[in-house]
C-alpha cells in the first residue's frame, strides 16, 4: 500500500538515510522531506519550546502524518498534533520503548547538550507506561558536533562508537540522535546499542497504514 508520510528535519545529512531505509524496508512508501536547520539553532539557544511557532507554520496544512527525526524538538513537535489534525510521531519513541524493555540501567549518548534533557524525560515516560522502574545516565560526546558540523561524518560517527564501546554497567545504550546511527556499525561493545531511525519509521509507517 502506498503511504503519505512528512519527515521533518533539521538536518539534510538525514534524507537519504530515511530513504535508504524505505527503499530497503518499506519499498512503495511515500516519503515527503522537509528540513529545517533554524529549529535546532533555536532549540539549541533558546530552549525546545522556542521552536514551537516555527514547527507550526512549517507543519500547518501538511495534510499528513508526521515524523519528526530531531529528538531536541521531538516532544514540541508532538504536542501540536491536536492543532495541525494530524499525527506527529517522534522518531525516538520506538527505541526509548524498546530501551526500556531491554533492562533497567540505560545510558543515553547524545552529541548535543540540548538533546538529553526532552531524551530523558522520554524514557521516564515510557518507563512509567511500561510500569518498570530504570536508572538513567546520560554524557554528552565531547568534539562529536564539531565534527559533524565540518562535514566530517566518519570522525563524528567514530567518536560515537568510541563513546558506546566505555561505557560499562549499561543494560542497553541509546543514541539519542538519528544522527549518530550508523555508529552502531562500528561499536564492538556486547551491550545493545539503539538507534532511532528505522524503528521510528517502522513504527511512524505502520501507525499511518
Amino acid at each position: 500500500m502506498v503511504t503519505g508520510l512528512t519527515l521533518l528535519h533539521t538536518s539534510p545529512v538525514h534524507v537519504p538515510v530515511f530513504d535508504a531505509l524505505r527503499d530497503r524496508e518499506h519499498p512503495g512508501a511515500v516519503l515527503r522531506h522537509l528540513v529545517a536547520p533554524e529549529l535546532l539553532d533555536r532549540a539549541r539557544t533558546q530552549g525546545p519550546a522556542s521552536a514551537a511557532p516555527a514547527v507550526r507554520a512549517l507543519l500547518d496544512g501538511s495534510g499528513a502524518p508526521v515524523l519528526v527525526t530531531c529528538s531536541t524538538i521531538g516532544a514540541v513537535a508532538e504536542s501540536l498534533a491536536p492543532g495541525l489534525g494530524v499525527p506527529v510521531l517522534r522518531v525516538d519513541r520506538p527505541m526509548a520503548a524498546e530501551a526500556v524493555r531491554t533492562g533497567p540501567r540505560i545510558a543515553v549518548l547524545a552529541t548535543v547538550e540540548s538533546t538529553l534533557h526532552p531524551t530523558l524525560a522520554l524514557l521516564a515516560e515510557e518507563a512509567g507506561r511500561a510500569g518498570r522502574p530504570v536508572s538513567v545516565s546520560a554524557d554528552v560526546v565531547p568534539d562529536a558536533w564539531s565534527r559533524f558540523e565540518a562535514g566530517d561524518t566518519a570522525g563524528y560517527l567514530r567518536l560515537v562508537a568510541e563513546a558506546a564501546d566505555a561505557v560499562t554497567d549499561a543494560d542497553a545504550i541509546v543514541l539519542a540522535q538519528a544522527s549518530m546511527a550508523d555508529a552502531t556499525l562500528l561499536t564492538t561493545t556486547a551491550t545493545p546499542v539503539l538507534s532511532s531511525p528505522a524503528p521510528g519509521l517502522r513504527a511512524a509507517l505502520r501507525a499511518v497504514v
